[in-house]
């Protein structure tokens, strides 16, 4: 028995392995971006794609790669994924031509995937009683500490190693995880057999989950556009169309690839809830303090992912015990304390947004959030998971992680967009300076407006502005405008962690303490 126990414990090191790998290389490539640009001969916005493809493939092949795991064996598919992941990241890191690598990505996704949810099924399935909390606990903290290691990680490695480092490195983790995986995993059975696969249903939810997050990618791009612009609008509504149709055919399917009755469950609706609000408010808002301390502040990559460790570092000593806390106070509180502690975190960060913005105003910020990921993610896969069914472990596994990851594209959209309409407004309303032509200001603030927040600093500090007479001045506004969209931005994400918190005080549920 003993050593069947750490043959389990072996087997959730491996997995753990997996999931960092696979959600890590979501943020990993955005710091390599402006070598990447170099490199290639190619432009930002062409570069963007190569974040984008992953995530867009990431999103859309969670549930489909879910279902297959328990139709023929969870084992089965994460060694599929974790040879798919390693073939294609070797493969990246080897490409010259900026198409293959989006392609390579593209490829490398459908092996993320099946690792980030079946490895959470498989933890679900291998451990029982209070061991699955610790096991789950665990693996929830390597998810939210590899969410937000990117700019770390990415930054010792390129500035190191060059780009194709992030890719390079998977490979012999890869390795050793896979073999770990093939010794330690037991099978869990083929809940499928006798079943035919629901084509039409997985067709249609992959199309439906590839629009949204498509249209939400198009929205982020072009911030500007009206959300009614047909580039925009048609594939929301397109998602919206499939979604639907998905649900007429699994209501009327002999063998649905989705039990549409988990949503009669109001337990796993408040999983869901809550899934969706930390991607969009806590996830999402990472990539904005990364660029505040990178384009604002003035960090480096690798200096920024040093400072946000007073963030990440929670994910390390929360997480393991996050099952203990779980069986011994309700997790519903826990989980809802936690959101409005966030809540708060946001709070701050409005507050300290001025133009004399220092590391340590930002400390308490990332501490609250940093406390906020390491309880509220391992504890909301435990919380999700209870009264599964066995053969529906695998499915409510990915509809958690499709929620957090469309959180997270959703946050950054909306959260962007708060950011934006702040930061135009601002500058609308105070982008005047009397020694300068009206044609010229006005003109200088259509290129500040159009570069938007992110940009807006490194053109106001540029060389070609430098000789400027009120260059000075101009730099305070767009610094100004900045806070002001970054105070805007804060008040969002405040909002969205607050109706999160709600959502799970009143949907979750207290199960029976395990003893």
């Amino acid at each position: 028995m003993k050593t069947n126990n750490t043959k389990k414990w072996w087997a959730l090191f491996a997995l753990s392995l997996g999931v960092f790998m696979g959600l890590l290389d979501i943020t990993v490539v955005n710091v390599a971006l402006p070598t990447m640009v170099k490199s290639f001969s190619a432009t930002f916005n062409d570069l963007q794609w190569v974040v984008n493809a992953y995530t867009i493939a990431f999103s859309v092949v969670l549930l489909v790669v879910s279902k297959l795991g328990d139709m023929y064996g969870r084992k089965k598919v994460v060694l599929i994924s974790m040879l798919v992941f390693v073939v294609a990241s070797a493969a990246n890191g080897l490409v010259t031509n900026l198409l293959v690598l989006d392609i390579g990505r593209v490829v490398q996704a459908f092996g993320g995937a099946g690792l980030m949810t079946l490895s959470m099924a498989l933890v679900a399935s291998n451990f029982e009683g209070a061991q699955r909390g610790t096991a789950l606990g665990i693996l929830g903290s390597v998810m939210g500490l590899s969410t937000v290691s990117g700019p770390l990680i990415g930054g010792l490695l390129v500035e190191s190693f060059g780009w194709p480092a992030i890719f390079y490195v998977n490979v012999p983790i890869g390795i050793v995880a896979a073999i770990l995986m093939w010794f330690t995993i037991d099978e869990t059975p083929s809940y499928g057999k006798g079943q035919k696969i629901d084509w039409l249903g997985m067709f249609l939810s992959t199309a439906a989950i590839f629009f949204a997050v498509y249209g939400l990618v198009e929205k982020e791009n072009h911030p500007h556009l009206p959300w009614t612009d047909l580039g925009i609008a048609a594939w929301l509504v397109a998602a919206v169309a499939l979604l639907l149709i998905f649900i007429l055919v699994e209501m009327r399917s002999e063998h649905p690839m989705m039990n549409l009755k988990l949503f009669k469950n109001a337990n796993f609706v408040g999983s869901v809830i809550v899934a969706f609000a930390l991607g969009s408010a806590v996830y999402a808002s990472n990539i904005y303090l990364t660029s505040l301390m990178q384009n604002y502040m003035g960090y480096s990559a690798f200096d920024t992912g040093v400072r946000q460790l007073t963030m990440t570092v929670w994910s390390l000593i929360l997480g393991p015990v996050t099952g203990y806390l779980g069986t011994k106070y309700s997790k519903r509180k826990i989980i809802s304390a936690s959101l409005l502690l966030a809540g708060m975190g946001f709070l701050l960060l409005a507050n300290a947004m001025t133009t004399k913005l220092t590391y340590m105003q930002l400390v308490p910020t990332l501490v609250m959030l940093g406390i906020t990921n390491g309880l509220v993610n391992p504890m909301l896969n435990t919380a999700g998971l209870e009264g599964a069914a066995p053969k529906e472990i695998g499915m409510v596994s990915g509809l958690l992680n499709v929620f957090r990851q469309l959180g997270t594209s959703f946050g950054i959209v909306i959260l962007g967009l708060a950011q934006t309409n702040h930061y135009d407004q601002y500058l609308n309303t105070h982008f005047s300076f009397s020694q300068a032509p009206v044609a010229m200001v006005e003109s200088l603030k259509q290129v500040l407006i159009q570069a938007g927040p992110f940009s807006g600093n490194t053109i106001a500090y540029s060389a070609k502005l430098s000789d400027l007479p009120f260059v000075k001045e101009l730099q305070g506004v767009v610094w100004n405008a900045y806070c002001s969209g970054m105070r805007g931005l804060a008040y969002t994400a405040m909002t969205i962690v607050l109706i999160g918190a709600v959502g799970a005080f009143c949907l979750l549920k207290d199960h029976a303490k395990s003893k």
